[in-house]
Order: C-alpha cells, then sequence, then structure tokens
C-alpha cells in the first residue's frame, strides 16, 4: 500500500465537489423525497430538521446504537460539523438520518417503504430504457465486449448524480482500460459483483451476468445490493426484483435474459447478498472478516460505480498516476474495478493521460461523468 500520508482522507471542506454535495445536493434531495410522498406532521417535521442540520448544524447520534454506527465512528464524529469530517462518511450518516427521518426503520406505517422508489421506477419505466432492452437484440460479434461497456456506462449518470446536475453527454474513451485483463479471470468460477444503482444501471450489471453464466465464463454469481435504500440510487434486493420483471417482460432478446437470470436465482447460480457493511461509511479495507472470506473465495470481485470506487482504494486524494495494483494489494483476491468518474479520488492513470485531461477540461473531468475505466488487480495475495 503506498504511503497514505502524501493522500489525505477527503472531507467535506476538500475542494468545491465535496461542499457541493453536502451544501446543495443533499438538501434538494431532502426536497424531493418530501415532494415525492403525503408524509404526514411528523415525517415533514423530521425532514425539516434534518434539512436545517446538515447545512448548518452538528453531527447528533440518536439515542440507541442504530445498525452498529458507533463501531463505525458515531461517537468521534458527534457534536462535528458535518462539513468536517470525512465526507464518506457523512454522506452515509445523511442517507442514515434521513430514512431515520421518514420512519423506514420504525414500527409505523412508513416502516421499510423505500423513499426513494418513486424515482427508481420512473427511471426502469422511461422509454430509454425500452431503446436500451431492443439494442440487445443485435449486440455484434462480441456480446461479451458490448455488454461489459453497457454495464460500465450505465453509471455515467445515476439518480443522485442527476438531482443536482445534467445527465452527462457520454463519450467513448476511458482514462484507463484494462479490460483484457479480465477474460483470463473469468473461467467457470465465482464471480462477485458489488452492485452500485437500480435502473438502467443495474439492468446492464444482470444483462452482463445472463451472459457470463449463459456462456459458462462463471459458474456461479453472487450480486452484492445494499441492505436498505442508500445514496438515492443504490440497488436493493426489490430493486433487483423489479429489474428482473421488468426484463421478463419484455419483447425480444431482453426477455430471455430474464428467464436465464429468473432461473439462476432459482437454482442457485445467481444468489443475491446485502451484507450490512454494504452501507458502512468506511472502505473496504476496513471490511469484516466473513465479507474478506466470500471475496477471497471468488475468481474475480468486481466493484461497480463511483461509491465502491471511493471504498476501494480509499476516499482520498491519491495522485492520480498511483498505480491501481498498489492501493488494492490489501484486497484478498482478484479485483476489478467498473466505473464513471463522478468524484475526485482516481489512481491508475498514466501521467500524459492526466496531463492531457487537466488541460482540456482544468479538474472537471474528475467529477462530470464524462470519463470512465476499467481497471484490474489480478494478483492474489500469495501472489504479491
Amino acid at each position: 500500500m503506498p504511503d497514505s500520508a502524501a493522500a489525505p482522507v477527503i472531507l467535506g471542506t476538500t475542494g468545491p465537489f465535496p461542499h457541493s454535495v453536502l451544501a446543495e445536493r443533499h438538501p434538494a434531495i431532502v426536497r424531493q423525497v418530501r415532494d415525492a410522498f403525503p408524509y404526514g406532521p411528523e415525517q415533514t417535521r423530521a425532514l425539516d430538521e434534518l434539512l436545517l442540520n446538515c447545512t448548518e448544524g452538528a453531527i447528533e447520534p440518536p439515542p440507541g446504537d442504530p445498525d452498529g454506527w458507533r463501531a463505525w465512528g458515531l461517537d468521534t464524529y458527534a457534536g462535528q460539523s458535518w462539513f468536517d469530517v470525512p465526507w464518506l462518511w457523512s454522506e452515509s450518516w445523511f442517507y442514515r438520518r434521513l430514512l431515520d427521518a421518514v420512519g423506514y426503520f420504525g414500527s409505523g406505517p412508513w416502516q421499510g417503504i423505500d423513499p426513494f422508489r418513486p424515482f427508481k421506477l420512473a427511471e426502469l419505466d422511461a422509454k430509454e430504457t425500452d431503446e436500451e432492452l431492443a439494442a440487445l437484440d443485435d449486440l455484434g460479434d462480441d456480446p461479451g465486449l458490448a455488454l461489459l461497456h453497457g454495464s460500465l456506462w450505465g453509471n455515467r449518470a445515476d439518480l443522485g448524480f442527476r438531482l443536482s446536475a445534467e445527465s452527462a453527454e457520454a463519450v467513448s474513451a476511458l482514462v484507463a482500460d484494462d479490460s483484457a485483463a479480465l477474460r483470463p479471470l473469468l473461467s467457470g468460477g465465482t464471480l462477485c459483483l458489488v452492485a452500485d444503482n437500480a435502473g438502467r444501471e443495474l439492468v446492464p450489471d444482470l444483462l452482463l451476468i445472463a451472459h457470463l453464466l449463459d456462456t459458462g465464463a462463471v459458474g456461479h454469481a453472487v450480486l452484492h445490493v445494499k441492505p436498505y435504500p442508500y445514496y438515492v440510487s443504490d440497488a436493493t434486493t426489490a430493486d433487483v426484483l423489479d429489474a428482473l420483471r421488468r426484463l421478463t417482460a419484455a419483447p425480444g432478446a431482453a426477455a430471455g435474459y430474464g428467464r436465464t437470470l429468473w432461473s439462476a436465482m432459482a437454482d442457485g447460480r445467481l444468489t443475491v447478498r446485502a451484507h450490512p457493511f454494504s452501507c458502512a461509511p468506511l472502505p473496504y479495507a476496513e471490511m469484516p472478516g466473513d465479507l474478506r472470506a466470500e471475496f477471497a473465495s471468488a475468481a474475480l470481485t468486481v466493484f461497480k460505480g463511483d461509491l465502491n470506487y471511493r471504498r476501494l482504494v480509499g476516499d482520498r486524494l491519491w495522485p492520480p498516476t498511483t498505480p491501481f495494483t498498489d492501493v488494492t494489494d490489501w484486497f484478498p483476491g482478484p479485483v476489478a474495478a467498473l466505473r464513471t468518474l463522478k468524484s475526485d479520488v482516481i489512481t491508475g492513470l498514466a501521467a500524459d493521460t492526466v496531463a492531457a485531461l487537466d488541460a482540456a477540461e482544468g479538474q472537471r473531468w474528475r467529477t462530470a461523468g464524462t470519463h470512465a475505466l476499467i481497471q484490474v488487480n489480478a494478483r492474489t495475495p500469495e501472489a504479491t
């Protein structure tokens, strides 16, 4: 692992982008959620209090120990400004407190009601999804590569990103492309795919899994999702089921992929996993032993999306030329990242690539969602 002292942890005050998420995006999300449901006075009041607290107040722990958050740093950061603690932590705490405000964990009628569900379903039912599913009827000579890129670029503008910015225009070039290193790792073993967003991103993730199962490239797939709603659009088990129904009800090749996935879940070739650490405000280097053992047993673990990338390499201001293999050498098995860039964290780039991007776009290329990467660390701990 490279010297982390040279790569400070990103705080809410580390540059304009983290600050804008806390000061602008989070209030926008509170308002969107409030308007999406006919919440009663109790939920409305709690949302208004959260809106004020997350922008002007200090971190206030509720009674008890929600989901083990004290072990995740709650006592350390209580009383501090949301902007002065690690950005990954304050972002995660915001979503946990939002669920408290709407009664998701309570015993009343709003228990278990996903406050982001209307946004997820609207995206899943959009005409753009129909167009993307229709494209499955003609994937060309290399359907595996087409589906890999579909999974990658499906993340270019998730729902939380679009609440505060217009959809990014996709570009064809990747800032890093290790896709050739993926195929040798897929030889009939187990694939762990750590999902990111629901809706139009989860669908291509599922399509990629279906293709790999159908072709025998993997014998078993484990799809890791969130145990509860998180970061607006992060996928839960309910979102997986919605996506499967969307596929099986579609015309053409899409329905065939849906049937493959449906039967794979029924016979155990596809497993959905919702580990509590998936919603932790910590890097994956601090994951518990049972999750580490699960990833160690996989032929390949793929982390999807920007948040999972931040948690994989550490939410730090690494020099962008820091090798991806160096920041992931702690991982217990082969690991890959499929990510569209929507935050400042970046590793594994060539110096000339960084220079060209900085010259053309300043720092915007890191956060705008217009660039993507495929990075692979094929080394195992025994080989390092």
